[in-house]
């Protein structure tokens, strides 16, 4: 198991492109000025030793020597002490509306964006519960298996987008069946399913699916993403605008947000409804729900330890400057057997 402490100092690398850049520039600017100076066959008289592959390789020196610094900087770990760690909580599953009309831009970003951002910011205040989330379209798919590894979560959660599911609709019946099958402690007490969706249920009879899952101590809340005035559905093509989706009678499909069947499946599944337009309303109230909950103890092995590794990084890095400093860019004897770029010699 690895940590990135600083993954911010990655962007260091662009140095390299940079480097790039200014070393073609001033190798363009040394013949230009050579030129003027001087006839080719001049110059190789007055420098004979001159050698481009020691230009080259000096540059693939000071590129490694930058990379090796950036990688340092950002500090990797490797965790080297494995605990069992008590944790207490319970187990949270996220089911997340990723059909087309979830690009409806009626609230900022569009639907999807601001669907992950409502997750991600509840998982930043989950403490101690397991987590799980499920996709659905016109099919419902496991997205991640509930897990107490809040990364992994994350990963997954921001890899989620509306082309994950080839078959259109929103079938909230099969997202709540999956969700049954995640709950895999039958001593936990409380299972608990979030639905964030923009209502919009093709499928029908999501109720009655709500209300056996309740029976079997899954309570059920529902988010709603989207306004009721609603929007159109944006068809993009590389972030470009191509035009919006029509129906058979090529009129404009408008798609709004449903409140009154999120409603009805968060009533029949022993929850509550949120509007999902004011992320820190929606935060606070999920944390209250959770905290009047019982908490059931459990142990999860984790890394408990963890050392840095920038120095192996930076040693590397400092013995590239070192060679770069002693490797002059004259021709050595052995380069001028090699002949590698087929200099005159």
């Amino acid at each position: 198991m690895y940590q990135l402490e600083q993954t911010k100092y990655f962007y260091l690398l662009f140095t390299i492109l940079v480097l790039a850049l200014l070393v073609l520039w001033l190798v363009l600017w040394k013949k230009s000025t050579q030129k003027r100076f001087a006839n080719p066959q001049l110059l190789k008289k007055i420098s004979p030793n001159k050698s481009i592959f020691k230009t080259v390789l000096k540059f693939v020196i000071l590129s490694l020597s930058f990379t090796l610094l950036s990688i340092a900087l950002v500090n990797p770990k490797i965790g080297t002490k494995i605990e069992n760690v008590k944790r207490s909580g319970v187990d949270v599953v996220f089911a997340i509306d990723v059909s087309k009309s979830m690009l409806a831009e009626d609230i900022a970003p569009n639907r999807i964006e601001k669907a992950k951002q409502l997750v991600n910011q509840i998982i930043n205040n989950l403490a101690g519960d397991r987590i799980g989330i499920i996709g659905y379209a016109g099919s419902a798919f496991p997205q991640l298996p509930i897990t107490t590894d809040v990364g992994a979560a994350k990963l997954f959660l921001n890899n989620m987008n509306t082309n994950m599911v080839s078959s259109q609709g929103t079938a909230i019946k099969q997202a709540i069946e999956l969700a049954e099958t995640y709950y895999n402690d039958e001593n936990q007490a409380n299972k608990v399913l979030f639905i964030i969706s923009d209502g919009e249920d093709h499928e029908g009879d999501a109720e009655t699916t709500a209300e056996e899952a309740a029976k079997k101590g899954i309570r059920i809340f529902t988010i709603g993403v989207g306004t009721k005035k609603g929007g159109p559905i944006p068809i993009k093509r590389n972030g470009i605008l191509q035009n919006y989706k029509r129906d058979q009678n090529n009129q404009q499909v408008i798609t709004r947000l449903n409140e009154e069947t999120l409603l009805k499946i968060a009533q029949a599944g022993n929850g509550t409804y949120s509007n999902g337009s004011n992320t820190k309303e929606v935060v606070e109230k999920v944390k209250e729900i959770l905290n009047k909950m019982d908490k059931k103890d459990f142990e999860t092995k984790q890394f408990t330890d963890f050392k840095d590794q920038f120095q192996w990084f930076l040693l590397g890095a400092l013995l590239l400057l070192v060679l770069d400093i002693f490797l002059l860019e004259r021709k050595t004897a052995w380069l001028k057997k090699l002949n590698l770029f087929n200099e005159e010699l």
